[in-house]
Order: structure tokens, then sequence, then C-alpha cells
């Protein structure tokens, strides 16, 4: 449960409001997601090879003269979320749209307007992530009653990843069919 209290993300107050050269993005980013990896002192956010591939497949609009804006910064943020969770092609779905249409000042409406209205709606969920995840632990510690008694920490903690695992692929289904039905691409 620590690691949901640390839940936080980088608010476009704290990017830069000039452009970056891509170590500097990779610097900032890094440093401020740090806390998010699950072996913080090692693990990277970002690479340049991740950035560059992320911009031939069309996730990423290119830099302008080497260098990346605020827009650049927080599509990358985007990017970094949905990786874990979402195909490259899923990503490149929804924020190709993005993307194209708010990009850089092509409206009034912005990424930042976007990135800041996703966000302020995921922080009113940290509450009922936490009781969701109690829930499941309570119920999978009343699970493997009748297995032998030295089995029985290990078959309960197997029940809660089991539990928080079929969350995840439940929700991942459901975003893919939502993915596929409303850009149009039933398979």
């Amino acid at each position: 449960m620590k690691r949901v209290d640390q839940l936080t993300y980088i608010r476009p107050g704290e990017i830069p409001n000039i452009e970056l050269y891509m170590d500097q993005v990779l610097s900032f980013v890094n440093e401020r997601l740090r806390h998010t990896t699950r072996n913080p002192e090692s693990d990277r956010i970002l690479t340049k090879t991740m950035i560059n591939n992320y911009a031939k497949s069309d996730l990423l609009p290119p830099p302008n003269r080497k260098k990346y804006s605020r827009d650049h910064i927080l599509l990358l943020l985007f990017i970094y979320y949905f990786k874990g969770v979402l195909s490259i092609n899923d990503t490149g779905e929804i924020l190709g749209n993005i993307s194209g249409k708010w990009f850089g000042g092509k409206s009034d409406y912005g990424i930042e307007d976007i990135y800041n209205e996703v966000f302020s709606l995921e922080a009113g969920q940290i509450e009922l992530l936490r009781k969701d995840i109690y829930d499941k632990f309570g119920l999978a510690e009343t699970t493997f009653a009748d297995a032998p008694e030295d089995d029985q920490e290990f078959l309960r903690f197997f029940s809660f990843i089991c539990l928080l695992s079929f969350d995840v692929y439940v929700k991942r289904m459901l975003i893919e069919t939502a993915i596929d039905e409303y850009c149009g691409h039933r398979q």
C-alpha cells in the first residue's frame, strides 16, 4: 500500500517552459518518475532508443531541430503509462488522435489541458483502488483453509496475485475492446 500512497505524476507546471534536447528530456523524466519503477536505482523510464522508436512508430511527432516541447514531454508521459498495459499499436491509435488534433497549439484546447483533466480524475481513484486492494487481500486470506498448514501462506499469497492479475487482465481486455470499437478496427 505504500507504493499506492506514493503514486504521483508530473504536473505540467513542473515541465520547463523551454524546449529541451533529448538528454535533458531523459534526465527530467527519469528523475521525476524514478520512484515509479520496480528498481529505482537501476531502471530507466525512458532511453534515447525508446524515444527514437516512438517517433519512428508515429507515437511521437518529430522534435523541432532536435528539441522537444512540453507537448512532446506530455505525450511521452502518456506513452510511459500506457506501455505496460497497451500494445504499441493501441497506444498509437489513441495518441495519434491526440497528436493529430491537439499537438503544438493546433487548437485553443491543448495536450496540457487533456493531461490535467485525465490526471485530476485519476487522483480521485486512489482511495477506491486502496479499498479494492484491501478487499482482494482479505478475500485471498480466506482461501486454502484445507491445504497443508505450511503451504497456506504461499497459496494465499498466490491467490492474492491471481486476483490482482485477473483484474488487470479484464481491464486490459476492456481497454482493447473499447479502442477497437471506438477506432473502428474490430477484429
